[in-house]
């Protein structure tokens, strides 16, 4: 199956000049989306998860079924005021300002291993904060997996020293 078949090419969204990457299309057909979370399945058993970490909000869409098919945990990492109990929280800077990421106090055990899953990889902030996270609560993080990677934006090497997985690529387009 050519997942790329799946990915839609959005000209000038959200603003002009960008070429956003819609993953939707691999969501809504059910193929795809299987085949999607069956990579991402094995690339977690691959690297010994334990656990799943997702940010908010395509990273639900990914991780969930992830931690579903191994029969694992999910941690929803969110945006601020959205958890109910006690959080732990990371600012992080985007090309336009900054934004913060929390997850539950206890979501993580100390040693545990963590895949953190979003849906893209563009230029590793909110990865990076994930990461922090969960090194925060004494995790470790095992791997960072994705559906998309936009190559020329870096974000890889914004996660230098963690073991990157992107099931598909895209480069200056």
């Amino acid at each position: 199956m050519n997942l790329y078949d799946y990915i839609a090419s959005i000209p000038d969204y959200p603003i002009k000049g960008i070429l956003f990457r819609d993953v939707t299309p691999a969501v809504q057909d059910g193929k795809a989306f299987k085949e999607v979370i069956r990579l991402l399945a094995q690339y977690a058993k691959k690297v010994g998860a334990e656990v799943i970490l997702g940010p908010e909000s395509r990273g639900f869409i990914f991780g969930c079924p992830v931690a579903y098919e191994l029969n694992i945990g999910f941690v929803p990492a969110r945006k601020p005021n959205k958890l109910p109990r006690e959080v732990i929280s990371v600012e992080y800077e985007l090309e336009y300002g900054t934004s913060t990421l929390e997850i539950h106090k206890d979501a993580i055990k100390p040693g545990q291993k963590v895949l953190v899953i979003d849906d893209l990889l563009a230029t590793g902030g909110t990865i990076k904060a994930a990461n922090q996270l969960v090194e925060q609560l004494g995790g470790i993080v095992v791997g960072n997996a994705f559906l998309i990677e936009l190559v020329d934006l870096k974000g890889r090497e914004e996660l230098a020293g963690y073991d990157v997985y992107s099931i598909l690529e895209y480069e200056g387009e």
